[in-house]
């Protein structure tokens, strides 16, 4: 024997689904949403994760310099180099760096 289903019933069945379609859709576009923000905060994560540890090696370069900086004879070294400042009697020829050896 067939039950024959009721025109209430049926109404009630389509109410109910096109509920849990809604409800699926709703709980599938947040998902997705967050997902994707997710994946972008990560990818921001890796880029200022780069970015602290070159900040991290050039203090600590600066640090070093820092400390170099505190000795004179380092300081008389760097600027005879830096500005070709010479000492009496000392001579400074400069040469120019070529790319010819790189060829």
């Amino acid at each position: 024997m067939k039950k024959k289903v009721s025109r209430k019933a049926k109404r009630r069945f389509t109410a109910l689904t096109c509920l849990l379609v809604a409800i699926v859709i709703a709980l599938g576009t947040g998902f997705f949403s967050n997902w994707a923000i997710i994946i972008e905060n990560k990818r921001q994560v890796a880029l200022l994760s780069e970015e602290y540890n070159e900040m991290v090696d050039k203090q600590k370069s600066l640090e070093s310099e820092v400390t170099k900086l505190q000795d004179p004879d380092y300081v008389a070294r760097y600027a005879r180099e830096k500005y070709l400042y010479s000492k009496d009697g000392e001579l400074i020829i400069r040469i120019p760096e070529s790319d010819a050896e790189d060829e």
